[in-house]
């Protein structure tokens, strides 16, 4: 039988100085929290990836934090965000339709930190929190009556949409309107490296590309990777700007910067599904002088968890019915008591009604220890296909593959059985892929029995509307 799952805290510090301690009489910290899009681990340089250049995000990971597994609520933009701003599971919140405006009586981060005086802002792409955003008739009628659109109260500025190149000069238009003597918030959002990839700029060999194990090597796959490394190294360079639009304002000193992706990249085993890929992003923290430089965490931390936390460092307490729980004192150096597990939830993903069989349409949860993942399928006769990239060639060349035989057997089970099963339970030591579905294994009933009571609890806990997990 392997080992029951044991997570021990491993922060790896090596001998670098110790940090200084965040003290009662500090003042509260700016907070600059940066999100890419559709950005899985390990896509930076800083993460290990020996091809990918992202320069600016590897001397950022020198000068702060690096958390190696930080995994977001959810694998697609909307409740991965709602979780994120909330502390909240996006099921604990309402957010499990993906046209949903975050409810009104569900407070966000921007609102909470105002009784600590902090001017507060949102800019970048569409933030995906206030519902569609080009309504029909119907949704516009109800969102007006309703008052269901917030975030213009919930936050001081918001520019909505703007691109990437025009994050630098967000930036300094926002710090324009902070008022003097006080803290800001500002949660900036990028587009890249988000489908469609269109860089032109960072071109990418697709025969030198590492094909991660969970994907074949096709050459439709190659390409694909190959545009999408160019959008994350373009990320990389925009980036890179705002930090020196910081450093220019002289703002770097006592501004916390939490930099994250919002949910995995859009390939098939990624966006919109539970594996790793779809819900295993990079963060990185930096907080000069409160933050040690170079450090490296191994602890589980959740989406959840980044709400608590800023609200943490800005000295505001955590709502009650917070599930999140803050790692301030993980990046500070002082008391953290590590999670054993995170969660994931699948939600119904993009605006388009309702069609049987329809990949949009995929209800599944997961719980995740250091060693083992545990995923349960409510809708197993839905086939799948990847989010956003079913047309590109990387995935219409596994279809074809598949359908004249030559595809290879582990890529044919992981993504084309039909029905898929119930319950999947992957050992992520011996099968980081999680290629292998051991869930009807004699050897891991122990692991799937303390797995789906952890399940069974999270669920309970957001009140979640699909049904419980039975025991084995």
């Amino acid at each position: 039988m392997p080992p029951q799952n044991r997570l021990s805290r491993r922060t790896l510090l090596g001998s670098l100085p110790a940090p200084a301690v965040l003290k009662a009489s500090a003042p509260p910290p700016n907070i600059l929290m940066i999100f890419s899009d559709d950005h899985s681990a390990p896509y930076a340089g800083c993460y290990g990836d020996p091809v990918l250049k992202t320069p600016n995000l590897d001397q950022f990971a020198k000068d702060g934090i690096l958390f190696k597994h930080a995994y977001t609520a959810a694998p697609q933009c909307v409740p991965s965000r709602a979780a994120f701003l909330t502390g909240r599971s996006p099921v604990a919140c309402r957010m499990g339709r993906f046209s949903s405006p975050l409810p009104p009586d569900v407070a966000a981060l921007p609102e909470l930190l105002r009784p600590k005086r902090y001017y507060t802002g949102i800019c970048g792409r569409y933030f995906h929190l206030d519902g569609v955003i080009k309504p029909n008739p119907v949704t516009e009628r109800v969102y007006a009556e309703h008052e269901l659109r917030t975030f213009g109260r919930r936050a001081d500025w918001i520019n909505r949409g703007s691109p990437d190149a025009r994050q630098p000069q967000n930036l300094n238009e926002f710090l324009d309107r902070v008022p003097a003597g006080r803290p800001f918030f500002l949660w900036m959002n990028f587009s890249d490296p988000h489908h469609v990839w269109n860089s032109t700029e960072d071109i990418y060999d697709p025969a030198r590309i590492p094909v991660p194990a969970h994907l074949p090597d096709l050459p439709g796959i190659r390409e694909d990777l190959a545009k999408y490394y160019g959008e994350v190294t373009r990320f990389d360079r925009h980036f890179g700007q705002v930090m020196q639009a910081l450093k220019d304002r002289k703002q770097e000193e006592n501004t916390l910067v939490l930099f994250a992706g919002d949910n995995g990249m859009a390939f098939p085993h990624g966006k919109g599904s539970l594996y790793d890929p779809g819900l295993h992003v990079p963060m990185i923290a930096r907080w000069p002088a409160r933050i040690r430089p170079g450090a490296v965490s191994n602890d589980l931390i959740s989406g959840e968890d980044v709400t608590p936390t800023l609200l943490d460092a800005a000295g505001a307490e955590a709502l009650p019915v917070m599930t999140g729980r803050s790692f301030l004192g993980l990046m500070t150096g002082g008391a953290h008591t590590p999670r054993k597990y995170i969660s994931g939830a699948r939600l119904p993903h993009g605006n388009s009604p309702y069609a049987p069989r329809s990949s949009t349409y995929d209800l599944s949860r997961c719980v995740r220890s250091s060693r083992y993942k545990l995923i349960y399928n409510c809708t197993p006769q839905q086939e799948y296909s990847p989010v956003d990239s079913a047309r590109d060639p990387g995935w219409q060349q596994m279809v074809a593959a598949n359908r004249d035989g030559s595809l290879k057997p582990e890529f044919r089970r992981a993504y084309f059985t039909s029905p898929r099963p119930v319950f999947e339970l992957y050992d992520l030591e011996q099968d980081p892929a999680e290629m292998n579905n051991v869930a009807e294994s004699p050897a891991y009933a122990a692991v799937r029995e303390e797995l789906t009571a952890a399940m069974q609890e999270k669920m309970i806990v957001d009140y979640d509307f699909l049904p419980l997990p039975m025991q084995g």
